[in-house]
């Protein structure tokens, strides 16, 4: 497993990392903690260190986390851990009154989650959501604190802007407090938003990207044709609408693209990623072993030139809007 530094930090993450966004989903594999583990030891074996969950995650707040931390047991220390903070979660953390980014509610947050994942330290601590009733200002001197107590080692954030990237290093400069290293936000070859302003914020200031939904739900993974869907998949339980909405000869081409390399369609989707600037680790999720292990093989793919073209072609890039 390649192993690529986040942004201009020293901590350093392997290629391709794994979500948790399904420990402890209901109707999955990984609903129990025997099936989480499963999944969380096949990781380790395939030489995954990056695990990424979120304190809202699971069937109820907080079971994800509190999966993982049971699975990585006494091999807590050889992997990074990366959990984030911010969204709604029925208040299990207490009336927050809507302001998550406040002082008060990110203390009780990180003590819950290190509490859940069964740790002294949390490597990587994401802001999930920007919170519009809170200064940035504030949110930022209390996750300092957090690295300053030792609680927290390193900062990310997770849905911002470019705007609101550069905002919140210029503060984090100018105040002197702990600077976010890290980027989650939605990007794919099927959505490439993230091209227009998230990408470039983050190489101008020294973040590393950690893109999720890299296989769109599933629709770059080649099992879903027009009128035809795997059974039990997640699109046919939810989100259905993407089904509806997909262009069924883009993907039939992204299909033959792959097909021509003889590679598996989840290794395009996820060696694009990995080859994209700032792109530090494809966050993928799994319910299996097996997926595990496909996700952790997809990144040795190394696109050419050329084959970033034909991609290009397939799946254009969003154009820009003049402003003037």
């Amino acid at each position: 497993m390649d192993m690529r530094r986040l942004g201009n930090s020293g901590l350093s993450v392997s290629a391709v990392g794994l979500g948790g966004n399904n420990l402890g989903r209901a109707g999955t594999a990984t609903e129990t903690a025997a099936g989480a583990a499963a999944v969380v030891n096949a990781a380790v074996d395939a030489g995954i260190t990056l695990f990424d969950t979120a304190d809202c995650y699971g069937k109820t707040p907080g079971l994800s986390e509190e999966l993982l931390g049971r699975a990585l047991a006494t091999r807590r220390g050889d992997v990074v851990v990366a959990t984030k903070f911010g969204m709604e979660m029925g208040g299990t953390n207490g009336p927050d009154h809507g302001a998550r980014g406040s002082r008060r509610y990110i203390i009780r947050a990180v003590e819950a989650s290190l509490s859940r994942l069964r740790t002294d330290w949390i490597d990587l601590y994401q802001f999930h959501t920007p919170d519009p009733s809170t200064p940035i200002e504030e949110t930022l001197a209390a996750l300092d604190a957090l690295v300053t107590s030792g609680k927290v080692r390193y900062l990310g954030h997770s849905n911002r802007a470019g705007w609101q990237i550069a905002d919140a290093d210029f503060v984090a400069r100018m105040s002197g407090s702990t600077r976010f290293i890290s980027a989650q936000n939605h990007y794919n070859l099927l959505d490439r938003r993230a091209e227009l302003e998230v990408i470039p914020a983050a190489l101008a200031y020294g973040i590393g990207v950690l893109p999720y939904f890299p296989l769109a739900s599933g629709l770059l993974t080649g099992k879903y044709g027009r009128g035809t869907a795997p059974e039990g998949s997640r699109l046919t339980r939810s989100r259905s609408h993407l089904l509806q909405e997909a262009d069924f000869e883009q993907l039939g081409a992204f299909s033959a693209f792959a097909a021509a390399r003889e590679l598996s369609a989840v290794t395009i989707a996820v060696s694009w990623l990995a080859a994209q600037p700032a792109v530090a680790s494809v966050i993928a999720g799994a319910t299996t072993p097996e997926q595990v292990r496909e996700n952790a093989r997809a990144a040795g793919w190394e696109p050419s030139v050329d084959d970033l073209a034909e991609l290009d072609t397939i799946f254009p890039r969003v154009a820009r809007v003049a402003l003037f």
